[in-house]
């Protein structure tokens, strides 16, 4: 007959190894790769004006149109992002998502977009940005709570500063430095 200790000992031993070797794909993948920061500068343009405009209304409260800030306002964007402020500068993606007016004291948005892109080294993967955006402060920061591709697994922060507004046609041009931690 087998002694009581030695299979005791086995057993534990068995337990521990295949305790240990079934830890998710996602934590094998983090230990394997380490993380990286980047940073990358985009211009968002916001084209509410003309034949092709790149954002679309899709509601807003009986008091929009009356209200000082917008308040209450919901649009879906689908806007170009450049290298540079001018529309003519390199088209490196798209910023989707959708913007809406929350503030009935200032002009306040509440930012939810993905930053995809569609050309350079970023090709193919997402940066995704969720966050409050005070429209006239001269640097406000949203965090990025997540992404795709290259950016799988990111945060961060983008820091948006108004490169260009036309107060008649609400058109914008935005520069985003962005800030991702990512493996």
């Amino acid at each position: 007959m087998a002694k009581p200790l030695p299979l005791l000992l086995l057993f534990l031993l068995l337990t521990i190894t295949s305790t240990t070797s079934s830890s998710s794909s996602s934590e094998k993948l983090k230990r394997m790769k380490k993380k990286k920061l980047t940073h990358f500068t985009v211009y968002w343009h916001d084209i509410v004006s003309g034949p092709n405009p790149s954002g679309a209304m899709v509601a807003q409260a009986p008091t929009t149109n009356t209200s000082t800030t917008g308040f209450g306002l919901v649009r879906i964007i689908d806007n170009p992002l450049t290298k540079g402020p001018t529309m003519s500068s390199d088209l490196v993606g798209r910023a989707q998502g959708f913007y809406a007016s929350t503030s009935l004291e200032y002009v306040g948005l509440m930012m939810a977009m993905n930053f995809a892109f569609t050309s350079g080294k970023y090709n193919g993967s997402t940066v995704t940005i969720l966050g409050r955006n005070e429209v006239f402060t001269d640097v406000r920061e949203m965090p990025v709570i997540g992404g795709s591709g290259l950016f799988r697994w990111a945060q961060g922060y983008a820091q948006a500063r108004t490169s260009m507004l036309n107060m008649t046609t609400g058109d914008a041009v935005v520069k985003y430095d962005v800030h991702v931690m990512h493996y």
